[in-house]
């Protein structure tokens, strides 16, 4: 009998699938994390330099913040001001302090010519009469917009010296929008910190005799047709000197007595700001007086100069129609002083002081 054997044949098994997944399992956890650690230290690097720029901004921040005037009296830092106009950039003057200022006067009281005289400082810029344009001084919140311009360095005119400003402000006359509006200007100066200059004149009657010859020039405008409130030549001054106005007689004593009361409530009103008043003759006579002003505005001493041209030089009997009549009504008042008090002109006629209606 033939066997027949039946073989079994047994394969080798494969190789279980589970150390390969385990392979690449851990492969895949290897690459992961090495790329988070990656992923981690670019986040970590840019949220420093982030952080450091920060710190970076808020140094320089605080280094503006931090800019005082040298020796700065404790009752002054109120009037030292970092201002950061909108037009242009001050650069490297940005620390330099800058002081507000206004000069308050009334017409044909030496304000023309006492500003041509700051302007010639190199860090002053008095921007003119600003509020002679009714459109500016139509509301107080007007007069306070122009205002915040002026002080910010953003208003602009021949006077402006820029970014290097070490004082800046403007001229205003009594009559225009600032006695009507004096309560809200005089928080406003006392919040910012603007100095007052009163500029009067001490003779009113002169005063008058130029308002007078001034009104004059308007209508009849004697030089080549055109009205100079101002003149740069003694042949312009001379020629506007000709003309000799005719004083109401009736109404002298009651217009002088306006005037000065006027003057009086100015400074009253403005009494609780820092301010300083100056007459016009005292500046006329005496060159110390212009070194009292640059003290007030704690700039350094220049000599200033201004090329207006005094307009009347001769005595005031000699400038008026009515003369005799002006000279009978003032006789025996607190008023009879004007009619002799001419002024003690600097022995040098080129000097800048002697410039001037």
């Amino acid at each position: 009998m033939e066997a027949t054997t039946d073989t079994l044949v047994i394969k080798a098994p494969k190789k279980s699938p589970l150390i390969l997944r385990m392979v690449v399992l851990l492969f895949a956890m290897v690459c992961g994390v090495y790329i988070c650690l990656v992923c981690l230290k670019q986040i970590n690097t840019h949220t420093k330099t982030k952080f450091l720029n920060i710190i970076a901004i808020n140094h320089q921040n605080q280094i503006n913040q931090s800019c005082q005037v040298p020796d700065l009296e404790k009752s002054e830092i109120g009037y030292a001001h970092y201002p950061k106009p909108q037009t242009f950039k001050r650069d490297e003057c940005a620390c330099n302090p800058v002081r507000y200022f206004a000069i308050l006067s009334m017409q044909r009281s030496g304000s023309g010519w006492f500003e041509t005289l700051l302007n010639s400082h190199i860090n002053v810029s008095s921007n003119g009469e600003i509020f002679s344009v009714r459109d500016r001084r139509l509301n107080v919140s007007s007069i306070l917009k122009n205002m915040d311009k002026v002080y910010n360095l953003d208003w602009f005119s021949s006077a402006s010296k820029n970014e290097c400003n070490a004082a800046v402000g403007f001229k205003w006359m009594l009559n225009q929008g600032l006695m009507e509006n004096r309560e809200e200007i005089v928080k406003y100066f006392k919040k910012k910190g603007v100095s007052a200059i009163f500029l009067f004149r001490r003779n009113l009657l002169r005063r008058m005799i130029s308002v007078l010859a001034n009104s004059y020039d308007k209508d009849a405008k004697p030089l080549n047709g055109t009205h100079k409130s101002h003149v740069h030549s003694p042949l312009e001054a001379e020629i506007l000197a000709k003309y000799k106005p005719k004083i109401n007689a009736t109404l002298l004593i009651r217009e002088l007595e306006q005037d000065e009361e006027a003057a009086g409530k100015a400074v009253e009103y403005f009494n609780t700001t820092r301010h300083i008043v100056v007459y016009y003759e005292d500046v006329l006579n005496n060159r110390t007086k212009l070194n009292e002003v640059q003290d007030f505005l704690r700039l350094p001493h220049r000599e200033l100069k201004s090329r207006q041209v005094k307009i009347h030089t001769t005595p005031l009997s000699n400038q008026v129609e009515n003369w005799e009549d002006v000279e009978k009504t003032l006789k025996g008042t607190s008023y009879e002083t004007f009619l002799h008090a001419d002024y003690q002109l600097p022995s040098s006629p080129q000097s800048a002081l002697t410039n001037f209606t």
